[in-house]
């Protein structure tokens, strides 16, 4: 199997459940945290809906640095409605398939550079930075953004298995 195949099959998995979490995001809570030290709900959620986007990122640039002056486009926008929200992730997702689509295998393999000032954090093949920091990240807010869904009384959908709301 090619590790586009695997990575398109990937997307299209997690991007059910994504899409399912999303839908159940609270309208009118995106300053709601739950402690200071928290991001806030809207920018979670927001966060979640755009990170297959970074797979587009990951293909067709060499790096991202961070402390660059131009750094501040990375930063997600909140999103008012779920309507925008899910429109945004729905753009992201398809970014991301795409951009996948579109390489080769011999792309997947060349180095990707994340940065932090000019200082290399982290450098991996792109197949690895692909499956690290965006897959298994992906994975990790959208667990985060489940809690935030709790605590707001919101109900948490089945994603690997039943939830406390909802049976397969």
């Amino acid at each position: 199997m090619k590790l586009t195949e695997l990575f398109l099959g990937e997307l299209e998995r997690e991007g059910k459940s994504t899409r399912k979490v999303l839908e159940r995001v609270p309208e009118g809570k995106n300053a709601w945290k739950p402690h200071e030290r928290s991001m806030n709900l809207g920018y979670l959620a927001a966060l979640v809906a755009q990170m297959p986007g970074w797979i587009e990122m990951m293909i067709n640039t060499d790096e991202l640095d961070l402390g660059a002056p131009d750094s501040g486009k990375f930063r997600p926008k909140e999103h008012a409605s779920t309507k925008e929200l899910l429109a945004a992730f729905d753009e992201n997702l398809g970014k991301g398939s795409k951009a996948l689509a579109g390489t080769s295998e011999e792309h997947l393999m060349k180095p990707w550079s994340f940065k932090m000032g000019g200082h290399v954090a982290s450098q991996n093949p792109r197949y690895i930075m692909i499956q690290e920091s965006v897959i298994n990240h992906w994975a990790h807010h959208r667990g985060q953004l489940t809690v935030f869904l709790r605590l707001n009384e919101a109900k948490v959908p089945a994603i690997y298995g039943p939830s406390a709301d909802e049976k397969f």
